[in-house]
């Protein structure tokens, strides 16, 4: 069985468009960066699925055991009939979700959002076998960007877990949850995942494991970059950093060049160069406060009105009207 991947807002040409876009912007600026969402391809997509099963990576599977603490108070809270994750991966944990609102008999849709179209297609399949009663509707596109255009049917859940949100700063952060609220018709409802602040002796190894996949994970970015724009960025040449940002309350990803390094994208004509030490910042995770969360999306105009947590207090899950 396959399913079509709808990717009308982002096929692979306009990613491409976007790649470059970000290349040119990120990599001419001081200092460097790029979006996190490149990291997505097939090979990013399955590095990822074993950084969630590292020991030192907490966040999936305490995520994991809140989900299934609560999964039917969820449900119960919000009856919906429309299912729509963002930044959906391989869904596993969201089905945890799905059962839950299958019991209760609403479920009707599943709208699965990923710029990876790889890994959109195998979950798609998994999801239509095990909910044959639900319409599966896998789409390629930028949540960020893209959330104004998702039809919706009936009562609707946006789901975004894995504590994805804090890739974006608070200005973005702001924009997405403005979105979301134009989004929402009433009854509706966010189902956000939350990292919460914590030690930094347990943050920065669950981005800096000693198996070095975060690290292959982080050094594969650049290697889309050279496969899609036609680069020559010598791999090698860079390290992987995880860093703790006390003051920002956050862990920042970056590649680091060892040594002096030119670089050219042909595809589009841009020279690029990297002092030794210059680094590049691929990903920051913001770890979240209930308070301050609570007051992001109340100036969205969404309100928080249930707050689960593990028995440490390591991850939330709150459900926003």
């Amino acid at each position: 069985m396959s399913i079509s991947v709808d990717d009308s807002f982002l096929d692979s040409a306009g990613a491409t468009d976007e790649l470059a876009e970000d290349a040119r912007t990120g990599l001419t600026s001081i200092p460097k960066s790029l979006p996190p969402r490149w990291f997505y391809d097939a090979r990013g997509s399955q590095l990822f699925e074993q950084i969630t099963e590292l020991p030192e990576y907490y966040p999936t599977r305490t995520e994991a055991q809140i989900l299934q603490a609560h999964a039917d108070d969820i449900a119960s809270a919000a009856p919906v009939e429309t299912v729509i994750e963002l930044g959906s991966g391989s869904s596993i944990k969201t089905r945890l979700l799905l059962d839950a609102w299958q019991r209760g008999g609403t479920l009707r849709r599943i709208i699965t959002v990923d710029v990876s179209a790889s890994a959109l297609s195998e979950a798609a399949v998994s999801l239509a076998a095990r909910y044959p009663a639900a319409d599966v509707l896998p789409i390629r596109a930028d949540f960020t960007r893209h959330l104004d255009g998702l039809a919706k049917t009936g009562r609707t859940a946006i789901v975004f877990l894995g504590s994805t949100i804090g890739n974006l700063d608070p200005a973005e952060r702001a924009s997405f949850f403005s979105g979301v609220r134009s989004a929402l018709e009433p009854g509706d409802v966010l189902l956000l995942g939350t990292d919460l602040v914590k030690p930094a002796e347990i943050l920065v190894p669950a981005y800096d494991d000693a198996a070095g996949v975060t690290a292959a994970f982080n050094l594969n970015v650049l290697r889309v970059l050279n496969r899609e724009l036609g680069g020559d960025l010598p791999i090698e040449a860079f390290d992987h950093r995880a860093v703790w940002n006390r003051l920002d309350e956050r862990i920042e990803m970056r590649l680091r060049a060892a040594r002096e390094v030119w670089a050219r994208f042909s595809r589009i004509g841009l020279d690029v160069h990297f002092d030794a030490g210059e680094e590049l910042l691929t990903e920051i995770s913001s770890k979240f406060r209930r308070e301050g969360i609570t007051a992001e999306l109340a100036l969205a105009g969404l309100n928080l009105t249930h707050w689960w947590v593990d028995p440490a207090e390591f991850f939330a899950l709150s459900l926003s009207q």
